[in-house]
């Protein structure tokens, strides 16, 4: 394969990182403002948030070859 055609890829990947820290950043703040609506399901919500900024900040300090 060519090496001059991972660079779409690589940028491709940086913006869904971006975009799962984003979405992940929303998530959390709804999840722990809204623990009244959510009752005993906080926790879960919120796990599952911490996750989508984890996965993203993986993306974004990932290094590709």
């Amino acid at each position: 394969m060519s090496e001059e055609g991972g660079i779409g890829i690589t940028a491709a990947e940086k913006f869904f990182g971006l975009i799962l820290i984003i979405v992940g950043a929303l998530a959390t703040y709804f999840t722990l403002t809204s623990t009244q609506a959510l009752g005993v399901y906080t926790g879960f919500f919120g796990f599952l948030s911490i996750i989508l900024l984890a996965l993203g900040l993986f993306l974004i300090i990932a290094k590709t070859e």
